[in-house]
């Protein structure tokens, strides 16, 4: 499991970075607008494209760390272990899903690429946008069906909200 919150934590960075790329190109276009009247053209579109990606390069960290919310209203009064058993079992249908994003993303991803897709202003190949996504995808299916297997462990840093 190192491996992979090593990995995980990896994309986070990436993910991070991305951010800061797209808030610092878009802080450059609001200035120059603002002052000389020329923004970046297409930098809404560099946005969502880098928003995309980033929000999928999030996911793993926030699987290894069980960052997802947890709605135990109907679970609080069970004993643990049925709990954990629950646990598990959300764990292994949720890396089905992530299983599912991924095989559907890549898909998307081949298609894009052999039709030569891209963004309407800037030309920007959609293709990169997916192959990006996908490799975070896997990851967090990896996460999940090792969590689903072996359970959650101690997890220092655990993102749970009981609702």
């Amino acid at each position: 499991m190192r491996i992979l919150e090593n990995l995980a934590k990896f994309c986070a960075i990436l993910a991070g970075v991305l951010l800061t790329g797209i808030t610092l190109m878009t802080c450059g276009s609001l200035i120059g607008r603002n002052t000389t009247g020329a923004s970046i053209v297409g930098a809404f579109e560099l946005t969502g494209v880098a928003a995309g990606a980033a929000i999928a390069l999030f996911m793993p960290l926030c699987q290894a760390r069980r960052g997802n919310i947890i709605v135990d209203f109907f679970t609080a009064k069970m004993s643990s272990e049925a709990n954990s058993r629950m646990d598990r079992f959300g764990a292994l249908l949720l890396a089905l899903i992530f299983a599912l994003l991924a095989w559907r993303t890549t898909l998307g991803g081949l298609n894009s690429f052999s039709y030569g897709s891209e963004t309407q202003i800037m030309g920007f190949p959609e293709w990169i946008t997916y192959a990006a996504m996908v490799p975070a995808f896997v990851l967090a299916g990896l996460i999940t069906l090792h969590q689903a297997a072996f359970g959650f462990g101690d997890t220092q840093e655990t993102g749970e909200v009981a609702i």
